[in-house]
């Protein structure tokens, strides 16, 4: 690894999503005992973010989605419940709030934060649905939401979850009409992408066929600059203006400022990275998952990709062996189109000229697949079915 005096080289790990954790599991697994692996992240759990669908439309609760950090155990891994407000790339030295880490291997995992403050009206835990708080309380007003103009909302891209935009109107739609109220009710989907899934024209076309069925109105190309709830509209930014008696937004994304300030990211606001390595212009350090700027989607599929990557050329450098192994930047997602559906799209984004998409028709079986992506995570990463 970066230092061959160190007998047990120690690995931090900053943020455990879908990319922390893998690679932890992954290194565990292949090494154990051989590295001195710290994961470090500040919440009490893990939640996918398909489960926040779940929770908004009430298929589950918050609490039943939460898969607790104390539950993570794995060999040569220990987790630390902190906060961090400092990253040193050059001597790979981490601050938190309960002290300081120093890294022969440092990985930044930190996904990417919200920025709601860019778009006036925009409230976390309230009027969105990419945090726990959000999709609960969204779940409260859709309970009682039975007459006006729901808007499904995104307010920036990238994004992570490029279809979740799409699922959720489609999830809401079938929600109104459970509820015998859709009649009385139009939703608009409102995203910034030129088409719902831009790598893959088939899934799109399929999309935007399922919301002319269902009577959703779509807008691509353009994003919610403000949610004005005492008016009960939101203004687009090519100046439109829509009524709104129901907002289900989707933040703007941004690196977390603690990255921002170790002046790692680019002037995109992702973190600069070699994509096919993970590796950061800084000896040591890697950054993995959809703070990296890989030019792939941000999802959990595609970060598990990233943290396989830095993880074999991992535990090939600890064995002396050449690290050869090179991001595919390939991944599959599961898409909800209502009516106890479900689809996927394959998608490459490395392998050709440019970015491809295959499509497989929503089905029935596709629904337990879903279920298996999630299942075996859970399994693995928290020994748990």
């Amino acid at each position: 690894m970066h230092d061959r005096n160190v007998t047990r080289p120690r690995v931090v790990v900053l943020g455990a999503g879908f990319a922390g954790l893998e690679l932890c599991t992954s290194l565990a697994e292949e090494l154990g005992d051989r590295l001195v692996v710290t994961l470090i992240d500040q919440a009490e759990a893990f939640v996918f973010g398909f489960s926040k669908l779940d929770v908004m439309f009430g298929r589950e609760t918050a609490a039943a989605v939460r898969l607790p950090y104390s539950d993570f155990s794995k060999r040569g891994v220990t987790f630390k419940r902190e906060t961090v407000v400092a990253i040193d790339p050059v001597t790979r030295r981490v601050t938190t709030n309960a002290g300081i880490h120093e890294a022969d291997v440092l990985v930044i995992a930190l996904g990417a934060d919200y920025d709601a403050s860019s778009t006036p009206g925009l409230a976390l835990g309230e009027n969105e649905f990419y945090t726990v708080a959000g999709a609960s309380r969204l779940r409260d007003e859709l309970a009682t939401f039975s007459r006006g103009h729901a808007v499904v909302g995104v307010c920036g891209a990238p994004y992570k979850c490029p279809p979740a935009p799409s699922e959720c109107a489609l999830m809401l739609h079938d929600h109104l009409v459970k509820r015998g109220v859709r009649n009385d009710c139009r939703i608009t989907l409102v995203n910034p992408l030129p088409s719902p899934v831009p790598p893959s024209p088939d899934t799109s076309r399929a999309l935007i066929a399922a919301f002319a069925e269902r009577g959703i109105d779509y807008l691509p190309s353009r994003r919610v600059a403000t949610v004005n709830s005492e008016r009960k509209a939101v203004l687009l930014d090519d100046g439109r203006e829509l009524p709104c008696d129901l907002f289900l937004g989707v933040p703007r994304h941004c690196s977390p400022r603690v990255v921002v300030a170790a002046g790692l990211t680019d002037d995109k606001g992702w973190v600069t990275v070699d994509p096919p390595t993970l590796r950061t212009p800084h000896a040591g350090v890697y950054a993995i998952g959809d703070l990296a700027n890989t030019g792939a989607p941000k999802a959990g599929v595609f970060a598990e990709g990233t943290a396989r990557t830095v993880a074999a050329n991992l535990v090939a450098m600890s064995r002396d062996r050449e690290p050869t192994a090179r991001y595919p930047g390939a991944g599959s997602c599961y898409i909800e189109f209502g009516g106890n559906r479900v689809a996927r799209v394959d998608v490459d984004f490395f392998s050709g000229p440019k970015p491809t998409g295959t499509f497989q028709e929503p089905t029935l079986a596709l629904v337990a697949d879903k279920k298996n992506f999630g299942s075996s995570r859970r399994a693995r990463w928290f020994g748990s079915s």
